[in-house]
């Protein structure tokens, strides 16, 4: 698959993804699909509907359409309910755990911060963003990299940490102390269409 560079924002707007690039001002950026047609209201298949809210999850994530038909291969073999075992993995990522914890303004900053090396986990540096984070696992930033980290985190003022995390923002360390459960998650997204998306 070819890999996206266009305008981010627009995808965005087309899947209803909130952008916190600017948390200033996600009030009040526009919600409706880009385009000058984007405001129409049009009525939408099943299809049309189940295929929007996979796209909404994919992006939120900022994963591309082969990993995430992986997550889903993965979610689909463990017991569990599938659609939340599938946010699961997408919550355990280490770009998405960096970014959750306030080191990052976006997911995609925290996903250059981590392939730029930055980034350790249990002490070995892992430069992968897709990397699945594991109960008990400790994050910390290597030896160098913390005046680049506290020059991002200044920037920050609405970064609040999970309740599945332990954040200690002066020693830059991050312990994931469980896996989280589903009300923990963002309750706008609905993983049961993408679960019958892939079904039929």
């Amino acid at each position: 698959m070819a890999k996206y560079t266009g305008p981010l924002n627009k995808l965005y707007r087309n899947y209803g993804v909130t952008d916190l690039s600017n948390r200033k001002l996600v009030s009040s950026l526009r919600q409706n699909a880009s385009g000058q047609h984007g405001a129409a209201r049009k009525k939408l298949s099943d299809y049309a509907i189940h295929l929007n809210e996979k796209q909404k999850i994919r992006l939120t994530y900022l994963v591309n359409e082969k990993q995430f038909v992986r997550y889903y291969n993965e979610a689909s073999r463990r017991k569990g309910v599938t659609g939340t075992i599938l946010l699961q993995l997408l919550e355990s990522r280490l770009d998405n755990i960096v970014f959750r914890t306030g080191f990052a303004v976006t997911r995609k900053q925290a996903r250059q911060i981590v392939n730029h090396g930055h980034i350790l986990v249990n002490g070995k540096r892992v430069d992968i963003p897709s990397y699945l984070v594991k109960a008990g696992d400790v994050i910390t930033f290597k030896a160098g990299s913390s005046d680049f980290i506290k020059t991002v985190l200044s920037s920050i003022d609405m970064a609040i940490a999970p309740a599945w995390m332990t954040v200690d923002k002066e020693a830059l360390k991050v312990t994931f102390d469980r896996i989280p459960e589903r009300e923990e998650l963002d309750p706008e997204l609905k993983e049961h269409l993408v679960i019958e998306f892939y079904s039929k």
